[in-house]
């Protein structure tokens, strides 16, 4: 199914969000329903405390999402195992012959939040990528060092240079997401790269850039990592969004946090975009003038990637300007979402 734009409709697939973190318990009310409303399907980030690991423990959380499911609604929650340093092959070959599980999860260790079980020593998994790539079991990156040393700004780049293409020169048939890529490093990469290398890009970092995080005061409800970077890197990442490119697709890194835990002395990182992630995205396109490529940003490419059908059923949005609320009430208090208090000229037609 193709997009169709009418007057002040466009109808598109029902999207798939490829990169969203739902955390977990009473949270699941608010999280789950607002993610549900619009998109299909989701790759769920296992960044719990404790971590998932697990093919077991995925398929737990999987029920308490689908606890949470509206009435109605086939949304499809699609699990991913968070990848550690006693990952074994074992779980590898577990985690392939689960239909719910779609991949895991490296963290970098200390690279986010909770990630504190991350990796320490990609080049001693070696074993365990073989057997991922023998098996099609794909490898979600947060490509980012961790290394005092190096600058926040650089350090998407320095994990390309340094693991990412040495990775890929050892297991050249593995498939590998980087996500939420905010550098032109990210994107020379990834187009440079086989079939098998894909990326999805936030919303945040395709409307904003490092100015919107610090010019005026600091803003930490646009603090995420990877951080907004300069100007330069946003408009690689915004050409290459629009440019219909089959290997960048949607994939929100929603994620929330309570606004007690945002603004704080030492906020947590995250943009909770998920109350109105395809206007958001609508609106980048709409900029870029080219909304024509937004059903196969949001709704194809990244189904093709994973080997997934595209969805048959569609949503519409409608021209119609409204304004993100300035909080959305949670069981953990207060929440402040992604572009709150301001215009988006798109929404969801009910």
């Amino acid at each position: 199914m193709s997009s169709a734009a009418v007057a002040n409709h466009l109808t598109i697939p029902t999207p798939d969000d490829w990169h969203l973190h739902l955390r977990d318990g009473d949270l699941l009310a608010t999280t789950v329903p607002a993610t549900a409303a619009v998109f299909g399907r989701a790759v769920v980030m296992p960044n719990l405390v404790p971590p998932v690991t697990t093919v077991a423990q995925a398929l737990e959380y999987r029920n308490r999402i689908l606890a949470q499911v509206p009435a109605g609604s086939s949304f499809e929650p699609l699990m991913t195992l968070y990848l550690t340093q006693a990952t074994s092959v074992e779980t590898i070959v577990a985690a392939a012959a689960e239909p719910a599980i779609i991949g895991f999860k490296l963290y970098p260790s200390g690279a986010t939040t909770n990630s504190a079980a991350g990796v320490t020593d990609i080049e001693a998994l070696d074993e365990v990528f073989a057997a991922m790539a023998s098996h099609g079991v794909p490898l979600l990156v947060h490509g980012e060092v961790t290394s005092a040393e190096i600058d926040i700004f650089d350090r998407e780049k320095v994990f390309i240079d340094r693991y990412l293409r040495p990775l890929l020169a050892r297991h050249p048939q593995l498939k590998l997401v980087l996500e939420h890529i905010t550098t032109a490093d990210a994107v020379e990469f990834v187009e440079k790269a086989g079939a098998n290398v894909a990326a999805t890009i936030t919303p945040q970092h395709l409307l904003m850039n490092r100015n919107d995080l610090l010019v005026g005061g600091v803003r930490p409800h646009n603090y995420c990592l990877p951080i907004l970077k300069r100007r330069d890197h946003q408009l690689e990442l915004r050409r290459i969004a629009a440019s219909g490119h089959p290997r960048f697709f949607l994939g929100t890194d929603s994620a929330p946090h309570a606004q007690s835990r945002k603004e704080t002395a030492c906020g947590c990182a995250g943009c909770y975009s998920a109350p109105a992630a395809l206007p958001l995205y609508a609106e980048f396109f709409e900029q870029m003038n080219a909304l024509d490529k937004l059903a196969d940003f949001a709704s194809g490419f990244g189904a093709d990637f994973y080997g997934l059908p595209r969805a048959t059923s569609s949503v519409t949005l409608e021209r119609h300007q409204w304004m993100v609320p300035a909080t959305v009430a949670t069981a953990v208090g207060p929440m402040v979402p992604y572009w709150a208090g301001e215009p988006l000229q798109w929404r969801i037609k009910q």
